[in-house]
């Protein structure tokens, strides 16, 4: 039986404490994508601290008490060897209900064998594994500087495929970020994850945060705005896309309402929802630096200088002003991170009535046709050469 959901319930109301974690368990990685805000941070940077070990996760694991969703991320995380170990420890002491894998897939062997034993050992929770899918052949090929990672992905996907056929609790998806250099392939790639054998999920990323080369993020918004019109078309159209776990149907209204807030906050540049960061949501780096999220890069503190006491820190007065200052800094922050979406929208009450519209067509299995219309009112306003560098 999968971790309940219910105990989080409370945090409607009362965002006292996280529920979600993003742990970048490691920053080595296989492949050199220039997209990558994560690796572009770690150039030049000396005498860089190790990363946390297990002894030390157990006891940082120890003072978060019960979580809803843990996302492991890198670098490659499956680069990490005791990464069913680490989840392990994560699905027993705090129950979670999802466990969340990124991959760029260049390792089918690594990531199959991992897997499986993630989901022999973690039997309460979801286990959804994201490969990484930027463009078709070739192409995904030369954006992520990795020569032959289009076919390895496939590979990884259809080992990972026939798992799913045998462990109920694996969520298997394809994540696509999009930037300037594949805007224009958005429906081919579509197309092909449509078109690989088994049920899936689909996701598309916004290209985010500090890049070395910022040209990546002068995106279309009009195509970005189409792209996620065909996403809620499949949504509507084919069970294949829907997600597997009780409760999928809400988490694809969810995941329809997320993506026309996003688009709405790269017409505005602005934030159009409140953001829990450092509230109900929470990132670990893999040396144990804590932040309220991806894209702030002030520190909370370090966790090893509270003996590994998640709680000891994010009371610590520099915690507390960090997390504070998040609402007052001017202009308010305004980024795309889905992972922080999905919270801002299960938590936040005033988003009921939309969620719940959607969840209603879903269910009624109603179809728009039309092209996405902006959150904002009207049809996908602005040209489609509207570009920004958010």
């Amino acid at each position: 039986m999968i971790h309940s959901m219910l105990s989080h319930m409370p945090s409607i109301f009362r965002k006292k404490w996280p529920l979600q974690l993003t742990f970048f368990v490691t920053r080595k990685c296989n492949a050199r994508c220039p997209f990558c805000f994560y690796l572009a941070g770690a150039d030049g940077e000396p005498d860089r601290a190790e990363e946390l070990s297990l002894d030390e996760i157990e006891k940082i694991s120890a003072s978060l008490g019960r979580l809803l969703w843990i996302a492991f991320s890198g670098g490659e995380p499956y680069l990490r060897r005791d990464m069913a170990e680490i989840s392990k420890v994560f699905h027993d002491r705090n129950k979670p209900s999802f466990l969340l894998y990124p991959t760029n897939g260049l390792l089918p062997d690594m990531v199959s064998d991992t897997t499986e034993d993630i989901l022999r050992t973690c039997p309460n929770s979801v286990i959804a594994v994201k490969i990484s899918i930027d463009g078709i052949g070739t192409a995904h090929d030369d954006l992520r500087m990795t020569p032959g990672g289009f076919d390895k992905a496939l590979e990884t996907y259809r080992r990972l495929d026939r798992l799913r056929r045998l462990y109920p609790n694996l969520e298997l998806g394809i994540n696509t970020v999009f930037c300037s250099e594949n805007q224009d392939q958005m429906n081919a790639i579509i197309d092909a994850v449509r078109d690989l054998e088994g049920d899936k999920t689909h996701t598309i990323s916004m290209v985010r945060g500090d890049l070395a080369d910022g040209r990546y993020k002068n995106v279309d918004i009009g195509a970005y705005g189409r792209a996620i019109g065909r996403l809620e078309s499949g949504l509507r159209n084919g069970a294949s896309d829907m997600h597997r776990f009780r409760g999928g149907r809400l988490k694809a209204s969810q995941d329809i309402l997320q993506r026309r807030l996003i688009l709405r906050t790269l017409y505005e540049q602005s934030r159009v929802v409140p953001c829990y960061a450092g509230k109900l949501n929470l990132v670990l780096g893999e040396t144990g630096e804590v932040y309220p999220c991806e894209i702030r890069r002030r520190s909370l503190g370090n966790v090893r200088n509270y003996g590994h006491d998640m709680r000891k820190l994010l009371r610590s007065r520099n915690a507390r002003a960090v997390v504070a200052a998040l609402g007052d800094t001017p202009p308010p922050c305004h980024c795309t991170h889905e992972c922080y979406f999905i919270t801002n929208i299960l938590f936040n009450l005033r988003l009921y009535p939309a969620l719940a519209r959607e969840y209603l067509r879903l269910s009624k299995g109603g179809v728009d046709r039309d092209r996405p219309r902006h959150p904002a009112g009207g049809i996908d306003r602005g040209p489609s050469t509207a570009r920004t560098g958010f």
